[in-house]
């Protein structure tokens, strides 16, 4: 890029997303181009797209737009982690009192300390102490707390990681696999669930939809759990079936956001009260009319919880 920097369509073309999604992030979150010649359009530079980039992982992680541009406004120039003054947690090699190798979870400076344990767990690939960290986490402040405290900040300290070094993938599998685990292990409410949760058509990533799902049974509200990669028609068989009053659709990649698929549920017979669409993969600002976008976990446990109540 030159130094007169880029437009916002060809800024939208560097990230792949819409330029309306960049006009949102602008207008809502102060995410816009910095640089200013008088007579010209405003143009996105380096520094900008270093944040915008910030914002679109993030997001994708599953964290609230409004949280992600907060962590995107504060990088540094040019640094590309969503961090200012990051805090190293050292690893200890197993058997040794030193940190070895490098090895180490980027966290904000003002990290939870349940979170540098987690951490810390993680990389040790050390499952009981891991389980330890969670479940005293989800026991003592709640599965949303937990959620947005604890475990989302090691998922993207650890996604960074990765992306800086390719290395310890092995630790994002094993500990989403615990959290899995531990949501899990949420007392499930008894009752017929009138809440349907499931990812969309080809979308493997389901933490978020885990995490609503036990977020909701630790307020008593039962849900029916589908899971990933769920086809249309498949979804549609359930919907008819079982009749739910709330359908919440997960989206966390661009290429699994077709609001197609909110379109046959809207279009059903007998179509549910309330169809929502989470995460970060939707085109929040082409969502068929009738649907409702869900921005943070919160908003989904507190929709879900009331709609899900309602007779239909």
């Amino acid at each position: 890029m030159g130094d007169e920097g880029l437009s916002p369509g060809a800024a939208a073309r560097r990230l792949g997303v819409a330029v309306t999604t960049l006009r949102t992030w602008h207008q809502r979150y102060g995410l816009g181009p910095s640089r200013h010649e008088p007579g010209h359009h405003r143009r996105y530079t380096v520094e900008d797209l270093v944040r915008l980039e910030v914002m679109q992982r993030l997001t994708a992680q599953g964290v609230a737009p409004a949280e992600a541009a907060a962590w995107a406004r504060r990088t540094p120039e040019p640094a590309p982690v969503p961090v200012a003054a990051p805090v190293a947690v050292p690893v200890a090699a197993p058997g040794s009192s030193r940190s070895g190798g490098g090895q180490t979870i980027a966290l904000g400076p003002h990290a939870d300390p349940a979170a540098r344990g987690l951490g810390r767990s993680a990389m040790r690939l050390d499952v009981p102490s891991m389980r330890s960290v969670l479940e005293a986490a989800i026991a003592g402040r709640g599965v949303v707390p937990a959620w947005e405290q604890v475990i989302m900040p090691v998922l993207i300290g650890v996604g960074e990681r990765y992306e800086a070094t390719r290395r310890f993938i092995e630790v994002e599998h094993l500990l989403s696999r615990t959290v899995t685990e531990v949501l899990g292990a949420v007392p499930r409410p008894s009752g017929t669930p009138r809440i349907l949760l499931s990812a969309a058509d080809e979308e493997q990533h389901t933490l978020p939809l885990e995490a609503l799902d036990a977020a909701l049974a630790e307020k008593g509200v039962p849900a029916r759990m589908l899971g990933a990669r769920m086809p249309v028609r498949a979804l549609e068989d359930a919907v008819a079936r079982t009749g739910p009053a709330v359908v919440v659709l997960w989206s966390q990649l661009r290429g699994t956001g077709d609001v197609g698929q909110l379109q046959h549920l809207m279009r059903l017979p007998h179509p549910p009260l309330v169809v929502a669409a989470a995460g970060p993969g939707w085109p929040m600002d082409a969502l068929p009319v009738g649907v409702t976008p869900l921005g943070s976990l919160t908003d989904a446990v507190n929709l879900a919880a009331i709609a899900g109540t309602v007779d239909v």
